[in-house]
């Protein structure tokens, strides 16, 4: 993989690939054109597992922000409960960088890394890798499934308009994780959050809100005063805001700019 150019993460990770639409933010989706471009059309809708690319953030030496699954989605329907298993030992023996998991299934996410079971199953997967011997001789490394839920891994979902804000961040809020965030990306409509799981009364049930405008060919424009109210409520409330791109035909096209200024606010990762 080579270094990424989302500005809220130093690499991407894709141990799958492909997905399948479920809500109108997936419908001009920046991961089905890249895909379709070199393999064709449909070729995207296959979700692919790929074991060969797990071991790759244990070979990185320099920590580094870890987006995961950036042309897939972890919690699809069509990756065994095992193999995400797999990728959450990976990610808590590659202790030394941060993995960022974004979905659009936090249904799924929450029943799985909520349950006993799915521990259970990282724990076996975590023993595999211990016998590794690559793994065995970087003494940097060590197993790191306890405390649950991992310290170095963020799980998010994207928000895409107040009907999957008021479906998908409760679900959110059910699933154990050291840091929870937004992907308000594209934002299509504007977005409440008060009153959402007790925002902002209840103490850190969201650490992070990323927002951005759509870009691509056929991009929805979003409305200023969407970007605002979404700032101006994480203001309020003491959560970090990051403010990724007006969007347009090219993700740069717009500029980064909000009010006048740049926003690029990371949560507070410290141990709870």
């Amino acid at each position: 993989m080579s270094p990424s150019l989302i500005e809220w993460t130093d690499e991407t990770w894709n141990p799958t690939t492909g997905c399948t639409k479920v809500s109108s933010g997936c419908d001009y989706c920046y991961a089905e054109r890249i895909t379709e471009r070199f393999h064709g059309p449909g070729s995207f809708a296959e979700v692919k597992l790929h074991p060969d690319r797990l071991e790759m953030p244990l070979r990185w030496r320099k920590r580094r922000m870890v987006f995961v699954d950036s042309m897939s989605d972890l919690f699809h329907k069509d990756v065994p409960d095992e193999f995400i298993a797999r990728v959450f030992a990976m990610m808590g023996y590659a202790s030394r960088h941060t993995f960022q998991v974004l979905t659009k299934r936090p249904g799924r996410m929450a029943s799985l890394v909520g349950s006993r079971a799915f521990l259970e199953l990282v724990a076996v997967a975590g023993e595999d890798i211990e016998d590794d011997q690559w793994v065995m001789h970087d003494r940097e490394l060590s197993w790191q499934l306890e405390p649950w839920p991992l310290r170095n891994v963020w799980l998010g979902t994207s928000v895409e308009d107040q009907k999957w804000a008021d479906v998908r961040i409760p679900k959110l809020l059910e699933t154990p994780a050291a840091v929870r965030f937004l992907s308000c990306e594209p934002l299509l409509g504007p977005v409440t959050l008060e009153g959402i799981a007790g925002w902002p009364d209840a103490p850190r049930i969201i650490d992070w809100v990323i927002v951005g405008g759509e870009s691509g060919p056929k991009a929805r424009p979003m409305h200023s005063d969407w970007a605002r109210s979404l700032r101006d409520q994480c203001i309020s409330a003491a959560v970090a805001f990051f403010f990724k791109q007006w969007g347009g035909r090219t993700p740069k096209a717009g500029g980064r700019e909000l009010d006048g200024r740049t926003w690029d606010e990371m949560p507070d990762a410290s141990p709870q």
